[in-house]
């Protein structure tokens, strides 16, 4: 039996990948799947009662995978340095995802040479490099861009109010607000933020 990661690729039964099999791998996959991640996005979901037309027809990628990211990103103090290491190896991949995706639709990049990147730079082994381009190519063009564009904009987006609001900035009623605004396109996102949980927490 094949098991699947939804984010980085199949795990140990298939050809013998074994990046995901350390204990230090452990960190950053919890952030990323259970919590502050995956799990905690679907269930506030659920428990705020987000409607079915903002949960279902606005859920997007970007979204998702940028939380989840981003949620790797919020815990990466916390981690043991070793935890932290694989943590930034798979921001690494996230953003080699961001160019190789694209290049190889156009062209710009041959299926062998974005596997030797991907092995070289970023340290993945030939198995997952292997499947990684795969996923690039044709099980899921595109979807790969989504998790480093979207944590690029919630990064911006936090350093935006951030400055906007100064010592007044509390992070997790950033959060919260976020989450309650269902899987929203960042370009929506940063508007309910902007205009909405700014204001509101400018107010004495």
């Amino acid at each position: 039996m094949c098991f699947r990661s939804a984010c980085l690729g199949p795990l140990t039964s298939c050809g013998g990948i074994d990046d995901f099999t350390h204990a230090a791998a452990s960190w950053t996959l919890t952030a990323h799947e259970a919590r502050p991640g995956h799990e905690l996005r679907f269930a506030s979901l659920v428990e705020r009662g987000v409607s079915i037309a903002r949960a279902v027809f606005a859920e997007n990628s970007a979204n998702m995978e940028g939380w989840a990211l981003y949620s790797e990103a919020i815990l990466l103090p916390f981690m043991p340095p070793e935890g932290q290491l694989v943590s930034l190896q798979h921001r690494l991949v996230r953003a080699a995802r961001g160019f190789l995706d694209p290049e190889l639709q156009a062209g710009k990049i041959t299926p062998a040479a974005a596997r030797a990147f991907l092995e070289k730079e970023v340290v993945l082994s030939p198995p997952l490099a292997q499947s990684e381009v795969e996923r690039y190519t044709f099980r899921a063009p595109g979807q790969a861009t989504s998790y480093f564009y979207g944590f690029t904009r919630l990064m911006e987006l936090r350093r935006e109010v951030e400055s906007m609001m100064g010592p007044r900035f509390d992070a997790q009623r950033f959060h919260d607000f976020v989450l309650a605004q269902g899987i929203l396109p960042p370009k929506l996102l940063r508007k309910a933020v902007i205009e909405r949980f700014v204001p509101a927490q400018r107010t004495p």
